[in-house]
């Protein structure tokens, strides 16, 4: 999760194919921190640069990391030609569930005319084919920190190979970074959703990557938003999951693919980021579980973190006129799925819709707070996709 876009959202894969480069399984209630794609991008290049200019290997090869530590790695690929060098490092993702754990990072390093370092990515780095995220369209989806990173170790690396400082003013160097797996890791990240096609990113604006962070799972987030606000979407569809999102593009079928972000926990900084956007209309789309604990007033509905509030839900229910046997019940229920179908047995359904308002006038009050205005719409759908509840409800004359 926490290597930034690429590796965030990741589906943890249970039973992973064995690998040709083996690394350290990872403990599901471990904290032993790994290296990110840039790190691995830029102890790779630096490999490559000193092997090409020096005709000798380090082994290992000493990489500086963005946050001003320094970490030490070993090449497991290695070619040396006359004009080239190629280097690939296996990562180590630690004990985060990372999608990119355990894959090729390798880097080519060619002589070239043009003095200075031209980066580019190649097979399996992905490609921008959207505005919004910062990075040329066209160009490689490799982000900022970790091109500085790689450019600054690859400087490093002509300095300790010829002792010249002048040197890359007058030759040039092509690094060229690669993922052989690439195409097929970015299948289960967020990528192509952004617009980021034929491989995965190279990111990490520290170099490490933490256990179980949760702060490249919001940034991904956040930017998903951003390439939707940019690619000029004329509503921003917010939904708290993947099957809730399918289902949010069945019931918004006039949006494009870019227009539908999945914000899992992260509702209020989906709504910022909608107001420093300047979108202009949103909906927020989810199941029971994430829309009790919206009108709860949770903007950030983590299973952990914020717990269904069943006796907020009896007096929802009791304020709704509910039979008494239903208010004691939910009172006693155990989950907010469990909640739904007790009002489905009992007949009474207008709980339901009530926490829908509820989730909108919390929703409301939170883009008030922040001194903005969106048009919002909240959707509760059940696990088959029918909408459950609507608010605003839907104008007269139109069907849910």
């Amino acid at each position: 999760m926490s290597d930034g876009v690429s590796e965030s959202v990741s589906n943890e894969v249970s039973n992973p194919a064995p690998r040709k480069y083996p690394v350290p399984p990872r403990n599901r209630q471990g904290n032993r921190t790994g290296y990110t794609t840039g790190t691995n991008a830029a102890a790779a290049a630096k490999a490559a640069t000193i092997a090409l200019l020096s005709g000798r290997w380090p082994d290992p090869v000493t990489v500086t990391l963005p946050l001003g530590e320094v970490a030490q790695m070993t090449p497991v690929e290695r070619e040396l030609g006359p004009d080239s060098a190629r280097c690939c490092m296996v990562k180590d993702a630690g004990d985060d569930p990372d999608v990119t754990h355990g894959a090729l990072i390798c880097a080519r390093v060619e002589r070239t005319a043009t003095p200075g370092i031209h980066l580019d990515g190649g097979q399996g780095v992905g490609r921008v084919t959207l505005p919004g995220l910062g990075l040329e369209v066209g160009g490689p989806a490799i982000n900022p920190v970790p091109r500085q990173q790689i450019q600054e170790n690859v400087a490093d690396g002509v300095l300790e190979a010829t002792g010249d400082p002048d040197f890359l003013a007058r030759e040039g160097l092509s690094v060229i970074i690669s993922v052989p797996e690439g195409e097929k890791l970015a299948q289960r990240t967020l990528n192509p959703r952004l617009g980021i096609l034929g491989g995965i990113s190279i990111l990490g604006t520290t170099g490490k990557v933490y256990p179980y962070s949760t702060a490249a799972w919001r940034a991904s987030v956040v930017q998903a938003v951003q390439v939707a606000a940019r690619n000029n979407a004329a509503k921003v569809v917010m939904a708290t999951g993947g099957r809730s999102e399918r289902f949010a593009m069945q019931i918004f079928p006039e949006l494009p693919k870019v227009a539908f972000v999945e914000l899992s926990v992260f509702t209020g900084d989906a709504l910022k980021t909608c107001l420093a956007e300047g979108v202009r209309a949103a909906a927020f789309v989810g199941m029971m579980g994430k829309m009790i604990k919206t009108a709860q007033g949770h903007m950030t509905t983590h299973v952990a973190a914020n717990q269904v509030d069943f006796d907020f839900l009896a007096r929802v229910c009791r304020e709704c006129g509910a039979p008494e046997a239903l208010v004691q019940a939910v009172a006693g229920a155990n989950t907010g799925r469990h909640f739904l179908e007790l009002c489905q047995e009992h007949g009474f359904l207008a709980p339901v819709q009530r926490i829908v308002e509820l989730a909108l006038e919390q929703c409301q009050q939170f883009v008030q707070k922040q001194g903005g205005q969106l048009e919002l719409e909240v959707i509760l759908v059940d696990f088959d996709g029918q909408i459950l509840g609507r608010a605003p409800a839907q104008k007269r004359g139109e069907a849910l």
